[in-house]
């Protein structure tokens, strides 16, 4: 059994307020199972997200 990270990137503009972020990540988490990779926030406030999660590929053995 061999896992393999599947990514998203996502774009959150300036006027986008935090909580609202934070409650759409908390969502895909819980739901979707992605977990935070990475963040970037931008001089003029908007956010770049990368978010992660494993795909499992099973090998049949018999």
């Amino acid at each position: 059994m061999s896992a393999v990270w599947e990514y998203k990137e996502m774009r959150f503009s300036h006027d986008v307020k935090r909580s609202d972020v934070k409650t759409y990540l908390t969502t895909m988490a819980e739901i979707e199972r992605w977990e935070l990779d990475r963040v970037r926030i931008s001089y003029d406030g908007r956010r770049w997200v990368r978010l992660r999660r494993k795909i499992y590929h099973l090998q049949r053995t018999a």
